[in-house]
């Protein structure tokens, strides 16, 4: 973590990104990328030549001329003489300040929210008592345009607006993403991707790119994309999980981020057509080690995310209340979720009581996990409503090796498993689901060919988001959210 007001140090010539760590033996390259490592709570010296040596790089900057270029995120004019401008270019924003003649032109007249401009001046601290991003701005002596947006009917605020119906930004999602909300969590979910290849990096998994046109099923049939692929039926991927498990043998733990596709005829908070899927197969594991593992992937990841001073400040920027989570997750069996329901007054929408057997809907499971109040391991379902794959338990085959992390707020963000490793029980798994076994030759070979325990996961990334941002719908969590009805932009 970094330390408050902690030295680091940037030559411009010698120093490098890749291979530096900030020191004085070890310089970075680029002052950005110092903020981008370190954080903003930092004095950065910068050397431009060996000649001038160190030299704190708020005094370098402050003073001088420099350009700038962006997109008009923010328009005030105060006066006849003053237009205060906040340009955004992605890395982050600045306030500018036109005086004088600047403001009197037809380009300035006539600015409009969302133009792209460049704009020359000098970048000075913040007086006492007034408020602007990164507390800098501006002055400006120079102007231009480079496109100005158009005004009117077609002005970027008469596009959105806060009483805007969520339709309407669904369609208009190309210029919500120009929004401070909407830009955050994408930046977040740039981090959060790669914390969790960080962390599987760390452990040795290897990454790998499974298909996404596939002849097999695996969750279901009726969530199927089908498609005609030269001539024989096809469908989008529903996992890579089977073609994850071949790699076993050859790679050893491995795990995929890639696409999947549900035919989801829902428009639930929590669900989505095309999702962000994080899958990981491990070999020579027990149910214990699965969990610890899925505990040890949520926890370490949150922690890089937060040590990352820039995205710790987006997070709780955007979820001030957040709290990681603390080990040990609770550990509650299925059947103990149905006597849960019951002991509450949890009932069905007939007033009757859910029984062992009957799968767990997502309003009283969310109500039972929003009442815990912490994350939830689920684990032991029947077989009966589970997968095909998965292992049953050795001390009670009605429930299988499974588990589902339920998080508040949002409810279930992970499935996992045991996967059968005995090709007897997943031939009678096959025939349970009504599942013609022959095109499954590939994975059943894995029973045939050096078979051992091995299980996995599934965590859905848009999920896993919504709950660390406390976003309302995990269509907020991704760039262009595809779901029922909903394939444009």
């Amino acid at each position: 973590m970094p330390q408050d007001n902690e030295t680091i140090y940037v030559d411009e010539i010698h120093g490098s990104d890749e291979t530096g760590t900030g020191t004085r033996d070890a310089p970075y390259k680029t002052a950005v990328h110092s903020l981008q490592a370190k954080g903003d709570n930092i004095k950065i010296l910068v050397q431009k030549t060996s000649e001038e040596g160190y030299k704190d790089i708020s005094v370098s900057n402050r003073g001088k001329r420099v350009k700038v270029s962006g997109w008009v995120h923010r328009l005030r004019t105060q006066g006849k003489d003053m237009k205060f401008i906040v340009l955004r270019d992605g890395s982050g924003y600045l306030q500018c300040i036109l005086t004088g003649k600047l403001c009197h032109t037809y380009d300035a007249l006539t600015l409009s929210l969302e133009s792209t401009v460049t704009i020359y001046g000098v970048i000075s601290e913040l007086p006492a008592g007034k408020t602007a991003p990164d507390n800098h701005e501006l002055l400006a002596d120079y102007w231009e345009v480079i496109h100005n947006a158009p005004g009117g009917d077609d002005a970027f605020t008469n596009k959105l607006n806060a009483e805007a119906d969520p339709s309407v930004l669904y369609e208009q999602r190309h210029l919500v993403i120009r929004g401070e909300t909407a830009s955050t969590v994408l930046k977040v979910r740039s981090a959060v991707m790669k914390a969790f290849r960080d962390h599987f990096d760390s452990k040795g998994f290897t990454e790998i790119n499974a298909p996404c046109m596939v002849q097999t099923q695996v969750e279901g049939g009726s969530t199927l994309f089908e498609m005609n692929y030269y001539g024989e039926k096809a469908y989008l991927t529903q996992t890579s999980q089977l073609y994850l498990e071949t790699c076993l043998p050859s790679l050893g733990d491995v795990y995929c981020i890639s696409e999947s596709y549900r035919a989801e005829k829902s428009h639930t908070r929590r669900h989505l057509s095309e999702y962000t899927h994080l899958e990981a197969e491990m070999v020579f594991i027990t149910f214990d080690d699965l969990l610890n593992a899925l505990e040890d992937l949520i926890c370490d990841t949150i922690s890089r995310v937060l040590a990352h001073e820039p995205t710790r400040k987006l997070v709780y920027q955007l979820h001030p209340d957040f709290v990681p989570p603390k080990r040990p997750f609770l550990r509650m069996d299925y059947k103990d979720a149905v006597q849960y329901l019951k002991d509450h007054d949890i009932k069905k929408e007939d007033g009757s009581f859910y029984e062992f057997g009957e799968d767990i809907p997502e309003a009283p499971e969310r109500v039972m996990t929003d009442r815990i109040n912490q994350p939830i391991f689920l684990c032991r379902f029947p077989a009966e409503i589970k997968a095909f794959y998965m292992k049953r338990c050795a001390n009670d085959k009605r429930v299988t090796e499974s588990v589902d992390v339920l998080m508040p707020g949002v409810g279930e963000i992970v499935g996992g498993s045991m996967r059968i490793s005995d090709i007897s029980e997943l031939l009678e798994g096959y025939k349970r689901e009504g599942i013609d076994p022959t095109p499954y030759y590939w994975y059943t070979d894995q029973r045939k060919y050096g078979t051992t325990e091995h299980g996995g996961f599934g965590l859905g990334v848009e999920r896993f988001l919504a709950w660390l941002l406390h976003r309302d719908t995990v269509k907020e969590c991704c760039l262009y959210p595809r779901f029922m009805g909903r394939c444009l932009p």
